[in-house]
């Protein structure tokens, strides 16, 4: 009977977090909770540990993310990636996904690249270059800086003291690790789509665009940037000093102040530097702040935490729960083959559609499971298997801002464009920070 009721548990669960992905945005979130209820109300569980602290250093980083986009920050920027681009067409499937890369990297957030996908299209196509071989990696890349980057709500997840915060992982292993098996990652893969699909000018799909005079073949690129804001650069410096002061904290806790014989924690120390850069950015910017809360980055970001609210609230609750039959039934494969723990987080995050949910949810799981915390990290990008299924915005965003259609969904739908680049990026950055972890640590 208990295992009986151990399954029916684990099937509700899966079947509100299937239909909070279908329902997206932040049903994901409300479905959780809908979890949640059951769980405790039907079932008599006793709730779960609520994931304060990541939700609220979220709320920081897309408050000050917000105000940089308000500020004109973004369009800035995206300005300064296109001038650039535009000098190196020919290198565009590499130098690409490098741009999308460091900007979510240095924002915390993947939908940072939705400037840069129509730019980095029209300058594929203007080189006569198949802009799948750029896009597909770009937005994989764009994925992959979120797992690194010093104020994603992923990377403030792991850092929280309930998970690897308090386990000897600081922001300098998270950096040593990440952003090298990240760049090789990246560089591998534009290596391997740089000969992937046929020749533009040979696309039967861009060549039946061009005898519908649905394009012409010589027509010019459009200039997709946008007016600047004067003060936008201002407002750029100011977020890159809140980043600057994050890492800073973080590799050094003898900066933070100390209480009760202890360093101010990690997870309190970017809400409060990052909610008070988001005040210089407005006052440096001019920016309009009823703008930064109603811009996509504050929506995007929002989605997220409500999403982590109900979903890892919901995991928590049921593994807490059933701790001791869980651990009893897998553990030792996970103690033997701690790496094998990439399978479960990779299909978590097709599912919830969340690196920082995934992390929150399944980081306590491994841990409990003898999974090393430093593995963990090495991990860390396994987060990013929401490429698996074409429906992701970054992704849906790709394929509708390629105008040859070369960037598509396949007859299968899982044969889309961005899975041979998500797949090697997951493996070349796990393996890379694998070998990393081993010569350094």
């Amino acid at each position: 009977m208990a295992t009986f009721l151990i399954i029916l548990q684990l099937i509700i669960v899966l079947a509100m977090i299937f239909i909070g992905a279908k329902v997206g945005g932040i049903g994901l979130g409300i479905y959780g909770m809908v979890g949640v209820f059951l769980l405790v109300f039907v079932f008599g569980m006793e709730p779960g540990a609520i994931p304060i602290d990541v939700m609220l250093i979220i709320v920081s980083v897309i408050t000050a993310s917000a105000a940089l986009q308000a500020a004109g920050g973004l369009d800035y920027m995206v300005n300064v990636a296109a001038r650039f681009l535009k000098k190196k067409p020919s290198r565009i499937t590499f130098y690409a996904p490098l741009v999308t890369w460091l900007f979510s990297l240095w924002a915390g957030t993947a939908h940072t690249c939705y400037a840069l996908l129509p730019i980095i299209s029209e300058i594929a196509r203007k080189e006569k270059l198949r802009p799948e071989r750029p896009l597909s990696v770009a937005t994989i890349a764009a994925s992959l800086g979120c797992t690194g980057s010093p104020v994603s709500a992923a990377t403030a997840a792991i850092l929280s003291e309930e998970l690897l915060g308090d386990r000897g992982i600081s922001m300098t292993e998270i950096l040593v690790i990440t952003i090298p098996a990240s760049i090789i990652a990246i560089l591998v893969a534009s290596l391997v789509q740089n000969y992937v699909g046929k020749p533009l000018e040979e696309d039967p799909e861009y060549l039946r665009r061009i005898r519908e005079g649905l394009l012409t073949a010589d027509e010019e690129v459009a200039d997709e940037t946008k007016a600047e804001n004067p003060r936008a650069k201002w407002a750029v410096l100011a977020f890159l000093l809140g980043v600057v002061l994050v890492v800073l904290f973080g590799i050094f806790p003898e900066l933070r102040p100390a209480f009760d014989g202890g360093s101010l924690n990690m997870s309190t120390t970017i809400e409060v530097v990052m909610m008070s850069i988001a005040a210089l950015i407005l006052l440096v910017g001019k920016a309009d702040v009823r703008k930064a809360a109603s811009g996509n980055v504050f929506a995007s970001g929002m989605n997220a935490m409500v999403s982590i609210f109900g979903v890892a609230w919901m995991g928590s609750t049921f593994f807490e729960g059933h701790q001791d039959v869980i651990l009893g039934s897998v553990e030792g494969v996970f103690t033997t083959y701690p790496l094998l723990f990439a399978i479960p987080l990779f299909l978590f995050s097709i599912m919830l559609f969340s690196q920082a949910a995934t992390a929150k949810t399944l980081f306590p799981v491994g841990l409990a499971m003898g999974v090393p915390p430093m593995v963990l990290l090495v991990l860390f990008p396994a987060v990013n298997g929401y490429f698996f299924l074409p429906n992701y915005p970054t992704e849906v965003a790709a394929i509708g801002f390629d105008r040859t259609g070369t960037t598509r969904i396949g007859r299968y739908v899982v044969n889309h464009s961005f899975q041979l680049a998500g797949w090697i990026t997951t493996f070349v950055s796990i393996g890379v920070g694998y070998l990393l972890m081993i010569l350094l640590y």
